[in-house]
């Protein structure tokens, strides 16, 4: 398993600290896996798509429990990359026109809204779910061992720049950049990373992401300690060489 499929593991036990923040996890959730079918009439088709079985059951999970949906569930195994992908379909029903404008997918006038819906994020605990719906949707974190990077996929320049602004909003400094036809929403380092994590509550993943930063930063200061040496010692070398050239 990925170093981003066992943080996606673990946050999709996690739940959000008030009766308000599922519905910020489930808009970001289904802003980014989910596609959305208009077949006249204002009836809709909802689809949302994942590799990540606790992420499926998640979704469904607060599907069912927000709006009582009624929801099919779809297996398909990739032969190439031997994994299964989950595709969970909310048909046409009464309820599903009224939940998708909670979830600020609908405008005024019933067209599609993008970007971030500002009536979800407006306390800080709902902010925290969406990132966490976010993560669990379009997330990517390196494994520590290797390079710290992270990454939050975006369908619209407009909803990156507001996922930027919820970041900054919790003392990340994230970036945006294109790729591969979408949006991504990135940080480097590890220290914002540490931070996102801890704030989502992926605890597990925050300690690993530590431990392995200890390891490196330690690793790093004997190898100047061992450079700094080995300099001086050419140096002491050196004007030896000098002070016996000149006897």
């Amino acid at each position: 398993m990925s170093f981003t499929a066992e943080v996606k593991d673990e946050l999709s036990r996690v739940e959000g600290r008030r009766a308000c923040c599922p519905k910020a996890e489930l808009a970001a959730l289904v802003r980014v896996e989910g596609t959305l079918h208009v077949t006249g009439n204002e009836r809709y088709r909802l689809e949302i798509a994942t590799e990540t079985a606790p992420v499926a059951r998640k979704v469904i999970k607060l599907l069912h429990g927000l709006y009582n949906l009624k929801t099919e569930l779809t297996v398909r195994r990739s032969i190439l990359h031997k994994t299964n992908n989950y595709l969970i379909t909310v048909p046409w029903q009464p309820r599903l026109a009224s939940a998708l404008d909670e979830l600020g997918f609908l405008d005024e006038t019933h067209g599609l809204s993008y970007g971030v819906p500002k009536k979800l994020v407006r306390k800080n605990c709902c902010a925290v779910s969406y990132l966490r719906g976010a993560f669990l949707g379009g997330g990517f974190v390196a494994d520590p061992h290797g390079d710290f990077h992270f990454e939050l996929t975006a369908e619209s320049r407009e909803a990156a720049d507001d996922l930027v602004g919820l970041m900054t909003r919790f003392g990340m400094e994230a970036r945006v950049t294109r790729r591969r036809g979408l949006h991504a929403v990135y940080l480097k380092g590890a220290e914002p990373i540490v931070t996102f994590l801890a704030l989502v509550g992926a605890h597990r993943a925050l300690l690993r992401t530590e431990d392995v930063r200890i390891v490196k930063s330690m690793r790093n200061d004997v190898n100047r300690l061992v450079n700094a040496e080995t300099a001086n010692l050419q140096k002491t070398a050196e004007a030896a060489i000098e002070q016996v050239a000149a006897i």
